[in-house]
């Protein structure tokens, strides 16, 4: 794939990830905006002492800082996944533009926030103790450090064993390794649980549910969205050499 193509699915790319951002700020907006604002309530409420006044209103944090972190993020993972699907089309199967884009965006959403999310799921802001944000986030970018790597190397794992053991259990061998390694990360990293003793476990449960859903909807409308356009990018060249193939065959059948 020449700079020129790579140059224009990056484009394509971060223009998929504005889309994304687009449907992710509506899911955000109305799935996850109540579930804090509840939060924030409670703990406004059981607090003994009541900070200082708020440099940035939770008015503008809801909508104009959602919208722009939502659409920064959206653009920026976008032009990343775009990259990656150069240097990943037609080395992970012989699978079409689209297939790769959904198939990525799959990977994507499962390593870099699924398998985190699962060790260190996400708590509620203005909830936890302060003192120890940067533990939580060093051990959280750990898990997500850690899971893509294992990721890449489940896939050359399964690439080596497929010509020995063929495509179908040498996925499953990579995925079961994966799946190992993975465990033995959640058992042997420390856990963090710091939620007040008596907050109400369904706003909690539908917090980490709406959050879930906010980045299973990023990553399928970025899947999506970028299969579409990476089809429409890819699609004339592939076109071209399908037409030339019979035309070039014509002579030889007279």
């Amino acid at each position: 794939m020449n700079s020129s193509t790579v140059r224009t699915l990056l484009v394509r790319g971060m223009l998929a990830g504005l889309v994304a951002g687009l449907f992710t700020l509506v899911t955000a907006f109305f799935l996850g905006e109540p579930h804090i604002d509840a939060a924030i309530a409670y703990e406004e409420a059981h607090a003994h002492e009541h900070g200082g006044e708020e440099i940035v209103s939770r008015g503008v944090q809801s909508t104009a800082g959602l919208a722009t972190a939502v659409l920064v993020y959206g653009v920026a993972i976008g032009g990343i996944a775009s990259l990656a699907f150069s240097f990943a089309l037609g080395r992970v199967g012989r699978f079409g533009p689209r297939a790769t884009a959904l198939l990525l965006s799959g990977a994507a959403f499962v390593c870099v926030y699924l398998v985190p999310f699962l060790k260190y799921p996400a708590n509620p802001p203005s909830v936890g103790d302060p003192a120890s944000l940067d533990k939580r986030t060093a051990l959280y970018f750990l898990m997500v450090l850690l899971s893509v790597l294992l990721a890449v190397a489940a896939t050359i794992l399964g690439r080596r064993l497929a010509p020995r053991m063929g495509n179908w259990y040498a996925t499953v061998t990579a995925v079961a390794g994966f799946v190992l390694v993975v465990g033995l990360a959640f058992a042997f990293l420390p856990s963090l649980s710091e939620l007040p003793e008596h907050f109400p476990a369904l706003l909690l449960w539908q917090f980490r549910l709406s959050t879930l859903a906010v980045h299973l909807v990023l990553w399928a409308a970025f899947g999506l969205a970028f299969g579409h356009l990476a089809e429409r990018a890819l699609g004339p060249a592939a076109d071209g050499e399908k037409k030339t193939a019979p035309a070039a065959a014509a002579p030889a059948a007279n």
